[in-house]
């Protein structure tokens, strides 16, 4: 079995059906389902979720979305050596900082999944699309 780290945009592509990610997105969900991959997400990207989603929809919603996600990903704690080492690195961008080093904390994570790939340049992982990432898994 794989084991993908998603960065938050493929999770808010999928939970709130972002054309024209949402697919793609799907198809990872998908063979986490089957049982082909499994899926790791940073605990930090529940709270963003929960920012961006309330903006639209209301909190009973977003909650409900929420418990959905928890059901398909394992989930990352972040402690302060994850943030220590997002403040000292290089990142352009804090958040994704955190991302980098959430996955890099996890052995069995092979990779991250995201569509800024630019923003994951200091990655120690291998940065994947979700299209090259379901091609990973001949999806």
């Amino acid at each position: 079995m794989k084991h993908f780290f998603l960065d938050t945009n493929i999770l808010l592509d999928f939970l709130i059906d972002r054309k024209p990610f949402a697919d793609q997105a799907a198809l990872l969900f998908q063979a986490a389902a089957d049982s082909k991959v499994k899926l790791y997400v940073a605990a930090i990207s529940f709270n963003n979720i929960y920012y961006i989603v309330r903006q639209v929809h209301a909190h009973a919603k977003t909650i409900g979305l929420l418990k959905t996600l928890a059901e398909y990903v394992e989930i990352v704690a972040i402690d302060g050596v994850i943030l220590n080492k997002a403040i000292a690195s290089d990142f352009k961008d804090f958040e994704d900082g955190i991302q980098g080093f959430a996955a890099e904390s996890v052995a069995a994570i092979e990779l991250i999944v995201t569509r800024n790939i630019k923003d994951f340049k200091k990655s120690n992982l291998p940065v994947f699309s979700p299209e090259s990432a379901a091609e990973l898994l001949n999806l």
